[in-house]
């Protein structure tokens, strides 16, 4: 009877989750706020510990602080895709136009309405405190920071292959028919830009999609980057650019002296390039190059050494960020995890066989010898 009533007691005092969708502001020392920035301090504490001179320890605090500004202005965003008509490029793009067309469309199981479930950005909430009444408060994560929203991005991009996005979606055979069917008309329109294909970089069986390419040398393909970049800002008027890599998997380049050790050297390589010299620069450091010197945050999506050294060199001198070293969110980072538990519990895998949907193109450009 007693261990009831205690049960009981814990269930009368439990208190619900508050959720608010609104914007908040913190009322702190640390943060200010002004039109156009909002900038905040914050203090990193860790602690040093070192020996002393008598064999003893000694725990020695540390501070470290760090000010972030963060513009409240939501800049008007393009989003550049290399390998725009693969699955990766073909089925973001037309998850953005179904979101912000708001569509739905029939399966044989149900009526589906597009939506941004799984996005962290997008569907996630953070638990900001505690109100008066004891009840933890949470709010979108999208609330925490002046962010740009998937449905007001512009979306462009290059492909070796010269295939619009209409038929480059259904080629990836990702989306229900009932909705490609809503897209066609939408996503015809889009061609992706010519890109640059080198056997060198990736497999030779890539050789009957590349039908829509650069010429020229490493120079005049890099010169050819930049204008495409410009061009897309004007056009539609935009505040910024991220160029994002979802292409084939390259090999990776050898770090050579005199070429891509540093910054200095890898742009007077791309200067003197000729088509049968200068291979240690793939063409996805060159898209890393332009996007840089256009001042142009750049994300590489694949498991290659796009970033050498002279990349790396040239970004922090322009002050432009660079990250990225594959997509990890699918079947991949689930294998990963179940290796290490099985692992784990004395289990050795001896092989995993997977139907990778979104990277059969890149499966295919990898397995060649």
């Amino acid at each position: 009877m007693q261990f009831e009533e205690e049960k009981n007691s814990l269930i009368v005092n439990e208190v619900a989750p508050t959720f608010v969708n609104s914007e908040f502001i913190v009322a702190s020392p640390n943060t200010e706020y002004s039109e156009e920035y909002i900038t905040s301090q914050y203090s990193y504490r860790t602690t040093k510990v070192i020996k002393s001179d008598s064999g003893g320890i000694v725990a020695i605090p540390k501070e470290d602080t760090f000010v972030f500004k963060t513009e409240r202005k939501v800049p008007k965003t393009g989003v550049m895709l290399v390998g725009w008509a693969g699955c990766n490029g073909s089925t973001v793009t037309a998850g953005v136009i179904a979101n912000r067309l708001g569509l739905t469309w029939q399966t044989k199981e149900k009526l589906c309405q597009a939506d941004y479930l799984g996005s962290i950005t997008q569907s996630a909430t953070v638990r900001l405190g505690l109100n008066e009444c004891g009840e933890s408060v949470y709010v979108p994560f999208s609330q925490m920071l002046p962010l740009v929203s998937p449905n007001e991005i512009v979306i462009g991009g290059w492909d070796i292959n010269r295939c619009n996005l209409a038929d480059a979606m259904r080629r990836s055979q990702v989306l229900d028919y009932d909705l490609q069917r809503q897209l066609v008309k939408h996503m015809q329109p889009l061609m992706p830009l010519p890109s640059i294909y080198d056997k060198n970089f990736i497999a030779a069986n890539q050789a009957d999609r590349a039908d829509n390419l650069i010429a020229g040398t490493r120079q005049q393909q890099l010169d050819e980057l930049r204008r495409n970049i410009r061009a897309f800002k004007a056009d539609n008027k935009l505040d910024k650019v991220i160029v994002l890599w979802t292409a084939n998997t390259e090999r990776f380049a050898e770090i050579v002296e005199g070429v891509n050790d540093s910054a200095a050297n890898l742009l007077a390589a791309i200067a003197r390039h000729k088509l049968s010299d200068e291979i240690e620069i793939s063409p996805s450091s060159v898209f890393a190059v332009a996007s840089i010197l256009e001042g142009c945050s750049y994300i590489n999506g694949s498991p290659q050494n796009t970033f050498v050294p002279g990349v790396v060199e040239l970004a922090e001198q322009h002050n432009v960020f660079i990250c990225g070293d594959d997509f990890k969110s699918g079947q991949t980072k689930m294998k990963s995890v179940l290796v290490d538990f099985l692992v784990s519990a004395g289990i050795k895998p001896v092989a995993i066989v997977s139907y990778n949907h979104l990277g059969n193109n890149d499966g295919k450009n990898l397995s060649a010898p």
